[in-house]
């Protein structure tokens, strides 16, 4: 490319390494998603239900799920039920996470196998990945490959990401060297060279982008020319037990699939099971089967949905009154009139002042009344302006300008 105005007038100090989070090269969107990946019968769908209570196919075969389902499921969070419980509104609203089930991907993908081509496709539309491996053990549920090994699972999910985004690297850098020829005179950039260079050799070792030591130039290059890479996205290992080994806390694979996720990168893992969340969702409508199944271990669910938010680098605050309580989603980091905007976009643009109470001072100061006013009282409740920066789980009410309401 020509000197790319995304890097060129990068000032010396952002050479500095960038923020070492997946989600640095994620768009800049308050509605992201993440999509649930595997190989055939690991679980995938059978979890999208419980995550979603949504029916989707779960039959045994491997192509049970072409077209990629979305849903939305509610993030748990007791503060939000906090506030509902003392306003009791009208209407409630908790924050989403976005989960897309994405059908099974085999040996292979990358070069059209299976359901390949159209799988990753709709990966890359996605922001985050949940990658769930099998290691539960049962004859009637076919693997695959024929047997349960999930240390070769996962190293075939990888190689078929990274395969997927070799070729899209590939592709980029031939039509940025053939817009360059296109204009006399002009090169290509010597960050761009560099950070081509950089992502191909991570690829063709099947290491993914997201856990290579980048710049943030060489994070803005990625994001401007490789913006469909997969392996860019945030990754969380989801291990899928038998309900035995779940409940016990034991199985051999665990720690051989601890190890290769350190030794690839790292990321979050969280070990569950299909089995027993699938017999906690029958009996919930029976108290005391219900109470033993999760006497026995609690549900991972919570932890799956709040961890894949988190890993998005999501996060909401509250509008709380009789007629509404409400999480708003924002990216981490959003100043106080972008947060208004989630609202309405004119509240962006005639943003006065935020009124704001943290969770922590309004947790120690209420005493279960409706309203602010013992945390007014000990003036907790504060004004902000346009830079203020907004905090997860903060209690917000905005001030607008005319010719917009207010909320």
């Amino acid at each position: 490319c020509l000197e790319n105005p995304i890097t060129s007038t990068m000032p010396p100090k952002a050479q500095a390494a960038a923020a070492p989070t997946a989600a640095r090269f994620g768009r800049v969107k308050n509605n992201l998603r993440m999509g649930l990946v595997g190989l055939p019968n690991v679980g995938k769908s059978s979890l999208f239900n419980l995550l979603t209570e949504q029916s989707v196919a779960a039959e045994n075969f491997p192509f049970c799920t072409i077209n990629p389902s979305e849903a939305r499921c509610a993030v748990p969070d007791a503060r939000y039920n906090k506030l509902v419980d003392i306003w009791k509104p009208a209407s409630e609203y908790p924050a989403y996470l976005f989960v897309n089930d994405i059908a099974g991907l085999v040996k292979g993908a990358a070069e059209g196998a299976g359901l390949g081509n159209d799988f990753l496709s709709h990966i890359q539309m996605t922001d985050g990945i949940y990658h769930l491996v099998r290691a539960f053990e049962d004859d009637s549920i076919v693997h695959v490959d024929d047997s349960v090994d999930p240390i070769r699972d996962l190293e075939t999910i990888q190689h078929e990401l990274c395969a997927k985004d070799l070729q899209a690297l590939e592709s980029a850098v031939a039509r940025e060297t053939a817009d360059v020829k296109k204009t006399q005179g002009s090169k290509l950039s010597g960050v761009f060279i560099s950070t081509m260079d950089k992502c191909r050799e991570m690829l063709t070792n099947n290491k993914p982008i997201r856990d290579g030591k980048w710049t943030s130039p060489e994070v803005e290059m990625i994001k401007y020319k490789l913006h469909s890479l997969i392996t860019t996205k945030p990754c969380v290992y989801l291990v899928n037990l038998s309900a035995k080994d779940y409940i016990r806390k034991k199985n051999k694979w665990l720690k051989k699939i601890s190890e290769w996720i350190k030794a690839h990168g790292g990321g979050k893992v969280i070990p569950m099971s299909v089995e027993h969340e699938q017999a906690m969702w029958d009996n919930r409508e029976d108290a005391e089967a219900l109470a033993a199944c999760a006497a026995e271990a609690k549900s991972a669910l919570p932890k799956i949905i709040t961890t894949g938010y988190s890993e998005l680098d999501l996060i909401y605050y509250f509008t709380a009154g009789v007629k509404e309580v409400r999480c708003w989603t924002v990216l981490n980091g959003s100043l106080a009139p972008q947060a208004a905007g989630v609202i309405h976009t004119d509240f962006e643009t005639n943003f006065i002042k935020a009124e704001v109470v943290a969770w922590t001072d309004f947790e120690e100061l209420n005493v279960g009344q409706k309203g602010m006013a013992e945390v007014k009282a000990a003036g907790k409740f504060r004004q902000e302006g346009k830079s203020y920066v907004v905090k997860d789980g903060d209690i917000i009410h905005f001030q607008i300008g005319q010719g917009s309401k207010k909320k």
